[in-house]
């Protein structure tokens, strides 16, 4: 989203150096993470109405990362975070719910915000089902 770190380089790199990539893919109330396989298969996924590229809803071809292993670091976007790895996210829940799932399944990723600095808060309010992240990457 056009308010949160553009990740656009990020996964160019990780297609470059030959790691598996894995996506958010929204339906409906829930969040899966699915594999890409290259820039071309991200560049031509459609758009949703928030403008995120995912594939659509009706394909079911992509690996999920629950059903492969897990993943082993998640990129978590936000509106904002503490230092201490709060976050705040845009109120659906659909990560802290996938961080749960991933949870069950014995898969514990790296959670790592990335945040512009003027997202940086002294304290966010969270809940009892709200995660922590690892750490939050920001620019100073």
């Amino acid at each position: 989203m056009n308010d949160e770190i553009c990740t656009y380089k990020i996964l160019q790199h990780s297609f470059e150096a030959g790691k598996k990539v894995f996506i958010p893919k929204y339906v409906g109330p829930t969040m899966e993470m699915v594999q890409l396989l290259s820039m071309d298969d991200y560049q031509n996924l459609p758009e949703t109405s928030w403008h995120i590229k995912q594939p659509a809803d009706n394909d079911r071809s992509r690996p999920n990362a629950l059903c492969s292993g897990g993943l082993d670091l998640i990129l978590v976007p936000g509106l904002g975070f503490t230092v201490a790895g709060k976050r705040l996210g845009r109120g659906k829940g659909y990560y802290d719910t996938y961080f749960e799932k991933a949870e069950s399944s014995k898969a514990n990723p790296y959670l790592l915000g990335l945040a512009f600095s003027v997202q940086i808060c002294d304290d966010i309010p969270v809940s009892d089902h709200d995660r922590s992240l690892d750490e939050v990457l920001y620019d100073d």
